[in-house]
């Protein structure tokens, strides 16, 4: 699947982007400081991630930290003023677009420690690997302010109402080999698998998975609709894929024992996408996450 225009690497200060192969690598890139979140690291991640939603060589991303911190949580230093009061414009929501809205599957490497809108940046994203021994909270209530980046949502949503309680309201400390157990993350593995887990992942999907179908399916996971219209959809987009040399494709690629060569790319044809959500019965729910 190689293709030199897939071949990318930029280098802008806080936040890293290499593509390859259809994998995109985004790093958090200030590990003197633990990659502690700023306001540049927020417009760059988001720069990047848009970057990778628009090109449609990328098939999946990967998100990690460099060092040994994945992101030790907002910058604390007081010129950072990471706290002061809120202004025109404010959102707790850091980034746009957030994972969630990529059109490709986001998997976070969770490498090391994790804390605050580190963490709540990874749970935007669609799958999680984790260091066993990082340390992971979201402190926020102890801080003074309270969970960011539609963790409210997303930790919920993720295990249950009842450990999202028990993280966003006490602001607890807890190990990686927790949030395996209570589902946060896929697997927690020994730090220097970490990566080398979500690049086989990441891999995995851009050479074997429809990227239309990846972006339709998580579409469909991400969606706060009822189950009536969650059906209603999911009928909506098998009509835009079903018949499709994709759909042709997928079988033949099987049965011959060879990679399989996508046709749709996301981008050309997100427009039946809009055009079957507009003409789906309407619900009281949209098919996208509600705002944070």
């Amino acid at each position: 699947m190689t293709d030199s225009r897939t071949a990318l690497s930029e280098t802008t200060g806080d936040v890293t982007l290499a593509v390859s192969d259809g994998v995109a690598v985004i790093t958090l890139n200030r590990p003197e400081k633990l990659n502690v979140f700023s306001g540049s690291m927020g417009a760059l991640l988001s720069a990047a991630y848009a970057h990778c939603d628009a090109d449609d060589d990328v098939r999946a991303v990967v998100v990690t930290g460099a060092g040994r911190a994945f992101c030790a949580g907002a910058d604390m230093q007081p010129e950072a003023d990471s706290f002061a009061e809120t202004g025109p414009g404010f959102s707790a929501q850091p980034l746009t677009p957030p994972a969630w809205d990529v059109r490709k599957p986001v998997i976070a490497a969770i490498n090391g420690h994790a804390i605050g809108i580190g963490f709540t940046l990874a749970m935007q994203c669609d799958i999680r690997y984790v260091s066993a021994t990082a340390k992971l909270a979201i402190p926020q209530v102890r801080r003074g302010v309270l969970g960011d980046a539609g963790s409210h949502w997303t930790v919920a949503r993720a295990s249950s109402r009842a450990i999202a309680a028990d993280l966003l309201l006490t602001g607890r400390t807890f190990l990686g080999t927790e949030a395996a157990r209570l589902g946060l993350a896929s697997a927690a593995l020994d730090p220097e698998e970490v990566l080398p887990t979500a690049l086989q992942a990441a891999r995995d999907i851009a050479e074997n998975c429809a990227p239309m179908s990846a972006a339709l399916s998580k579409r469909l996971l991400w969606t706060d609709a009822p189950l009536d219209r969650v059906c209603d959809l999911e009928t909506r987009y098998h009509e835009i894929v079903m018949g499709s040399e994709d759909a042709r494709e997928g079988p033949m690629a099987w049965m011959e024992r060879r990679p399989p060569q996508w046709s749709y790319r996301v981008g050309e044809q997100w427009h039946h996408v809009a055009e079957a959500e507009r003409t789906t019965p309407p619900s009281d729910s949209a098919p996208t996450p509600p705002t944070p």
